[in-house]
């Protein structure tokens, strides 16, 4: 199951516009063929009108009213196509607001339910052990929202970005913390070097590795031992593809459309840990580049995930 992009106008859209286009240009071809074919004919006859000023003048301005009442009539339609956008965006920017502001408060109510069964308890270095950790989540989740905010509107360092180089360095990242928890995960990083390595692309260094090192650790979190992590490196029209595939547990196709949002998490992924904000801290960095992110999944399967920067 993969997210909708954008396709050329399907074949059963596009015809009946064609249809409409050819019954509109009906009168004129066939006035032209009849023109062609009696000019071919010989034939000579001339029709000559005569009209009064007066006539003139009526016939003028019934034209130009006419022509008046066609505009408006059009500007009127465009104006209600137009405001019926404008509600139809308001509407869905408030119930993203509304699900964010659910999920939020979700992953707020699980720790202050934990701090306040910890200040009941009898144990009191457990109670405070308890408040303190999860005291520190909720520090640790007010402070991602707020970085993620930021993203949106902070200037960007730009600069020369090898894609290779950063996607190494975000792999040998994700390979230490792994280590130190006593975990390993196999990586197989592909990069072309014929006829040429991939070009560098034109954004912050520091953003790009953060965007890259998201997906990495994303697919190391969500595949066990034993899974395949493949990492692949492609040039196409002008642009560069870094694409992170896994053999994970997948994503359920009913929470694929949903998982770039922020606090959203699929399903089968809320028992291990995460707030949801990788993808869109992701998103976020490769839109403000210019880019495009995508991603698929079968659950039970694995997952893939790509984002696409232009070239310097």
């Amino acid at each position: 199951m993969s997210q909708q992009s954008t396709h050329p106008m399907e074949p059963s859209r596009r015809l009946p516009r064609v249809r409409a286009i050819l019954l509109c240009l009906l009168p004129a071809l066939v006035a032209a063929v009849g023109a062609v074919m009696w000019h071919l004919s010989g034939e000579g006859r001339r029709l000559n009108i005569s009209i009064t000023f007066p006539g003139l003048l009526a016939q003028l301005g019934i034209m130009t009213s006419l022509l008046i009442v066609a505009v408006v009539a059009i500007r009127w339609r465009f104006r209600e196509r137009f405001q019926q956008g404008c509600m139809a965006g308001e509407e869905a920017r408030r119930v993203a607001h509304r699900q964010f502001l659910q999920r939020l408060d979700h992953e707020l109510k699980n720790p202050l339910t934990a701090m306040r069964a910890a200040a009941n308890g009898e144990d009191s270095a457990q109670s405070r052990a308890i408040i303190d950790t999860q005291s520190q989540r909720m520090s640790r989740l007010l402070t991602d929202l707020r970085k993620l905010s930021d993203l949106e509107t902070a200037p960007l360092s730009i600069e020369d970005v090898d894609i290779e180089e950063t996607t190494r360095d975000a792999v040998a990242a994700v390979e230490q913390e792994l280590a130190a928890r006593g975990e390993t995960r196999a990586f197989d990083v592909t990069f072309p070097e014929a006829p040429w390595p991939l070009p560098t692309v034109r954004g912050d260094g520091d953003l790009l590795y953060s965007a890259i090192y998201n997906l990495v650790s994303n697919a190391a979190k969500y595949t066990d031992e034993g899974a395949v992590i493949e990492i692949r490196g492609s040039q196409r029209q002008g642009t560069v593809t870094l694409e992170v595939a896994d053999t994970g547990i997948g994503i359920p196709a009913e929470d694929v459309p949903v998982v770039w949002a922020e606090l959203s998490r699929a399903a089968n992924a809320r028992s291990r840990p995460g707030y949801g904000l990788g993808l869109a801290l992701v998103n976020t960095i490769v839109s403000r580049h210019g880019g495009s992110a995508a991603l698929s999944s079968r659950l039970g399967v694995g997952t893939s995930t790509s984002i696409t920067l232009p070239i310097a």
